[in-house]
């Protein structure tokens, strides 16, 4: 599929990549195709809260000292603690009962009974209020409770997490990611509920941020070797094929091998030129010219306009293209199924599954012999977890194309990443023999080394993992991806994080339009307590994204780290570090 960059499906672990960037005391290693943790024993005094409720208020459900109305003789020769702690008690058998008005001022009475000096009491009366306040809706009020009963004890996991969900309720994502962020670290990543909290609210502002700065962004040219690896997951695209001869000025027809120059009347021709010459920020222009003069080349120049739009990350100005390419009378076959592959791709990428594979089958239906669609398809049925199909896909491609490497290469990981999630040690070793196959019939594949790679490290065998990225690198030596996989390599395998961190800085030298290289980056120094350089690598990452979705994680994963320092300022709570 020619989506920006590859997706995976939901990792193994389960847990969301924010959480991975705050997971205290973990060190974390992010892959395009895994995600590793080092697991550190927690003991065991956490396990049966992690899924627990907190409903109820503190204390016991049921009065020490009589009944609420009734005469209690040693009432009078009570402390005023204990006095309050009746009070309480009271307050807690009335919300058993589901009368919140009487337990909101049992509570009440109890927090004007307690001594100031009880901090630790007066903060258990107040959230035990704000409990009830929360049985009413009346989020306001539960705020402000949990406001004071944090103020009287910091490290309020309670209070803190019932002011989160107030908050959210009121709108209010931003604080409401900062408690939850803080009972997250407090309870060392144990209960499910504040987890699930957290990632429902970044996941909301992450894609309320994206949608804002993705409207207005810049359009920003990948690197060519990006481009470059892009155009060549297409083996059918007319598009990016070299100017033919017939295309040529009739004095160089003969120079084979060498850009030449073509005629100043078509601006397609011109855009393909400047294609073999990596000049690509002319290519819009030029296209644009070949299609408002009403060209020969109007079809092929509006498909290649829409490729760079994508590229760019401008699928608004992309889709009315390939809409045109794709209901052109006139348009051959071959370039109306580019078109649907395209648009198929950039529904996926705007979340739109059901979309997508309704272009991937049209184009299946009109170009049934074009691999193309089937190794695109499967990619997408990958996404879709739909192994088996995705599977049929690829192979009908290497049917079609029996030297497609990459087809090959993906099929394998397909079918070994289906192995793995099921538990299934036989095939797995059969999808690991496939590498090996491909591999030896394919030695100038590097993507057939990097999946095989991935697949090697998720069975720990990391010495050979790492020969296959030395593999990549000596195929590929300007792709900055590989280099940001070895580095993650370096650090799972020998925990070596200087190592680690070399590689991945190289990957940004080599490409500093990197987006995987910045949010790795990010990552690691997350863990490694460097919140603020943390944060600017992620908002490298986010100006460099080229979808919205793409650009919705980064943003996560950036106010998950800002989170974290409003944390550490407000309640010194810092985790562990590398």
């Amino acid at each position: 599929m020619a989506a920006s960059k590859p997706v995976e499906p939901e990792c193994g672990t389960g847990l969301p990549r924010w959480q991975l960037a705050l997971l205290v005391g973990t060190p974390l290693v992010l892959g395009a195709g895994a995600v590793y943790l080092w697991n550190r024993n927690r003991g065991k005094e956490n396990q049966g809260k992690k899924n627990g409720e907190r409903k109820t208020p503190e204390g016991s459900a049921s009065p020490v000292q009589g009944q609420h109305g009734a005469t209690n003789p040693e009432l009078e020769n009570m402390s005023p603690l204990d006095k309050a702690q009746s009070a309480k008690n009271k307050g807690n058998k009335y919300f058993k009962a589901g009368k919140y008005d009487q337990a909101i001022q049992c509570y009440t009475d109890a927090i004007g009974l307690c001594p100031k000096e009880q901090k630790g009491d007066l903060s258990t009366f107040y959230q035990n209020r704000a409990a009830a306040y929360e049985q009413q809706l009346k989020w306001t009020e539960v705020i402000q409770d949990c406001s004071q009963a944090v103020e009287l004890n910091p490290c309020y996991i309670k209070a803190l997490f019932r002011r989160a969900k107030a908050l959210e309720k009121l709108g209010n994502k931003k604080e409401c990611l900062e408690d939850v962020t803080a009972v997250c670290i407090l309870e060392v990543f144990q209960n499910q509920q504040s987890m699930l909290l957290a990632d429902k609210v970044l996941k909301q502002l992450g894609k309320e941020k994206a949608k804002e700065k993705y409207k207005n962004r810049e359009p920003l040219m990948p690197s060519p070797q990006f481009i470059k690896s892009y155009f060549s997951s297409f083996t059918d695209d007319i598009i990016s094929q070299p100017l033919q001869k017939g295309e040529k000025k009739d004095e160089d027809k003969d120079k084979e091998g060498e850009a030449s120059e073509v005629t100043g009347s078509s601006g397609y021709l011109k855009a393909k030129q400047y294609m073999e010459e990596e000049n690509y920020d002319k290519i819009i222009s030029e296209c644009t010219k070949e299609i408002e003069s009403g060209g020969r080349y109007t079809a092929e120049a509006l498909l290649l306009r829409a490729t760079f739009y994508l590229l760019i990350g401008n699928a608004t100005a992309a889709q009315p293209d390939l809409d045109r390419v794709i209901n052109m009378d006139e348009a051959s076959v071959k370039l109306r199924a580019n078109a649907l592959i395209k648009r198929g791709s950039m529904y996926m990428q705007q979340q739109q599954p059901q979309l997508s594979t309704q272009d991937f089958n049209m184009a299946a239906e009109i170009d049934p012999r074009n691999a193309d669609v089937y190794h695109h398809r499967g990619q997408l049925k990958i996404l879709l977890d739909q192994v088996e199909e995705a599977v049929g896909d690829f192979d009908e491609c290497i049917k079609l194309r029996p030297d497609s490497a990459l087809a090959q290469a993906q099929k394998c990981f397909a079918l070994y990443r289906q192995a793995y999630t099921g538990n299934n040690p036989s095939q797995v070793q059969k999808a690991m023999d496939g590498f090996e196959d491909v591999i030896r019939r394919f030695k100038k594949c590097a993507e057939g080394y990097a999946l095989y790679a991935q697949a090697l490290t998720d069975q720990q065998q990391f010495g050979k993992a790492d020969e296959m990225y030395d593999k990549c690198i000596e195929l590929e030596p300007d792709n900055a991806t590989t280099y940001v996989h070895k580095g993650l390599l370096q650090l799972q395998w020998k925990q070596d994080l200087e190592m680690g961190l070399e590689l991945i800085s190289k990957a940004i030298e080599i490409d500093n339009k990197c987006d995987f290289a910045y949010e790795t980056m990010g990552t690691i120094e997350v863990q490694r307590g460097n919140l603020d350089k943390a944060i600017d690598m992620f908002n490298k990452a986010i100006n460099l994204a080229k979808s919205e979705m793409e650009m919705a994680h980064l943003y996560s994963l950036c106010d998950a780290a800002y989170a974290q320092t409003e944390v550490a300022k407000k309640y010194g709570l810092k985790p562990p570090t590398l």
